[in-house]
């Protein structure tokens, strides 16, 4: 909703009167509007990217971003491969020591691992890992946690042995499910460890305060190993689900940084505030899912009538305007060693092609203008989803199906995915690693993101054999055979290849837009605010 010009002014002098910036002599202060509240401090448990922000500037793996981004070494000074791929051995720094003093050793990363995939912790996320030797049996329950191929030599060496040759896992130890964990505090606490009372990190900042729905407070950690080189003293986090009142605020100068961003707005900030905005393309993907686990979504043809009946590109050149590009495939273009030819084989159809087609379909189904089909849509309560939402409803009664709209906070959204509480449901993944795989993991069978419970043999089959493919080219072949297999079942619905949505203050200086959309506090600073 728009409002009036003397509105406006009223409530940015209003907010600017409220804002929590550092005073003139103060702490370097960072204010992040960061879209949505976190679960939790502890890496076991998390897995949006909002809660990756956080828990990215409190802990560090083996390796880490730098400010475009890409891997550096981190709590590893360097790291050594066997011919083979399957042996990698990381030499650790000797002067990184959590928080509380307490040294970093390589059993904090072995811990962290064997915690991660213990059945007993039930992290959705485990699967990221899987790639270690003998992971996925320790995370059945098969194997005991001492058959990981995760081992200390010393305090200092770590050894990784793989079920496969990867050579993306410097960028997949980036993700938090390859952090340490202070093993001390762990065994003392349990889960309570990641409490702000208790919490000991490796990273650039410490947790100080978190008001739960209003802000989470870190300071600068002076142990940190490369703490002379960070310059914010203080990042203040703030949930914005909103993201139409975040814009007002930030225009009002409370947030420094906003991530997410209201697509209404798009004309308005392209011309007053185009210099803040920050939208690149990178490797993420929106899509629709559909509960393989209830009828009638257990049946391809529903699946394949809603996937016809989204008019994705008039989503994008009239509702959001943001310059996404429709997506009839799952795993974005660009991604590293990928032929990327997979693709809806309705693509060239006109829309009322499709339309047609996909009534078709649901009346093969059973379904027609006398008996249609009555579900609900699910999706996060956000002003974009507020709008895409209604426009998908009037899409679905043209091929018979009426859908109420169930809108809630993003965590609990993905929470009932998790769960598979739900029937239609909007989601999005960006990628954790430049690689096919991290993408069509997710429909994997057992996987913890396998929202949707699809399940294919021949799929698992062909993504066991990519992984044992030591061949760039072969591999990328098979994993694109795997995506035209989950396409031509409609495992997903893919709906658009996303760009990032930040705006950054022109004071705030050391930002670079990049393809995972990571801007690490410690590589930000302030000047002439």
């Amino acid at each position: 909703m728009k409002i009036s010009h003397l509105a406006a002014a009223l409530l940015a002098v209003s907010l600017a009167a409220c804002s929590q910036s550092a005073p003139k002599n103060g702490p370097m202060t960072l204010n992040r509007g960061n879209g949505a509240e976190i679960k939790s401090l502890d890496p076991d448990f998390i897995d949006g990217t909002w809660e990756a922000n956080v828990v990215g500037d409190l802990i560090v793996g083996l390796v880490t971003e730098d400010a475009a981004g890409q891997p550096i070494p981190g709590a590893a000074t360097d790291w050594s491969v066997s011919p083979d791929g399957l042996t990698w051995t990381f030499h650790l720094r000797k002067d990184d020591v959590w928080s509380d003093g307490v040294p970093v050793t390589a059993e904090d990363f072995v811990f962290a691992y064997q915690r991660l995939l213990d059945p007993k912790t039930a992290a959705q996320y485990a699967y990221n890992i899987w790639v270690i030797k003998n992971a996925k049996a320790v995370n059945d329950g098969t194997m005991p946690l001492s058959a990981l191929g995760a081992k200390a030599v010393d305090d200092h060496t770590l050894v990784l042995t793989l079920e496969h040759p990867a050579p993306y896992l410097p960028q997949l130890l980036m993700h938090q499910t390859a952090y340490p964990l202070p093993r001390h505090l762990v065994e003392k606490y349990g889960n309570a460890w990641a409490q702000v009372a208790h919490f000991a990190g490796n990273g650039p900042y410490v947790p100080k305060e978190w008001v739960l729905n209003d802000h989470l407070t870190l300071t600068k950690n002076p142990k940190f190993y490369d703490a002379k080189h960070v310059r914010i003293q203080v990042v203040n986090y703030y949930p914005t689900p909103d993201s139409e009142a975040a814009l007002k605020r930030f225009r009002a100068g409370e947030f420094d940084v906003q991530s997410a961003i209201p697509a209404a707005e798009i004309d308005w900030m392209r011309r007053n505030i185009p210099e803040s905005l920050k939208l690149i393309d990178y490797l993420g993907t929106s899509y629709m899912l559909v509960n393989c686990k209830r009828p009638p979504f257990d049946d391809a043809r529903v699946r394949e009538a809603i996937a016809l009946a989204y008019n994705r590109e008039a989503v994008e050149d009239k509702i959001m305007r943001i310059g996404q590009k429709p997506a009839y495939a799952f795993v974005p273009p660009h991604t590293a060693d990928y032929p990327g030819t997979a693709h809806f084989d309705f693509e060239k159809l006109s829309y009322p092609e499709r339309i047609k087609k996909a009534q078709g379909l649901m009346q093969a189904a059973g379904y027609g203008p006398n008996h249609r089909l009555h579900t609900t849509y699910s999706t996060v309560a956000d002003p974009n989803d507020t709008r895409i939402a209604p426009a998908l409803q009037s899409m679905l009664k043209d091929i018979y199906i009426d859908a109420d709209i169930v809108q809630v906070d993003a965590a609990i959204h993905y929470k009932n995915l998790q769960q598979h509480q739900f029937n239609i449901a909007a989601a999005a993944w960006i990628a954790d690693f430049n690689d096919a795989s991290n993408f069509l993991d997710l429909l994997r069978t057992g996987s913890g993101n396998n929202y949707g419970g699809w399940s294919n043999a021949k799929y698992d089959a062909l993504m066991d054999q990519a992984e044992h493919e030591p061949d760039a080219k072969k591999r990328g072949d098979i994993l694109n055979q795997a995506e035209q297999l989950a396409l031509d079942n409609y495992a997903i619905i893919p709906t658009n290849f996303r760009k990032t949505r930040n705006l950054v203050k022109t004071y705030v200086k050391g930002w670079i837009s990049n393809q995972r959309d990571f801007n690490r506090t410690r590589w930000l600073w302030i000047e002439g605010k």
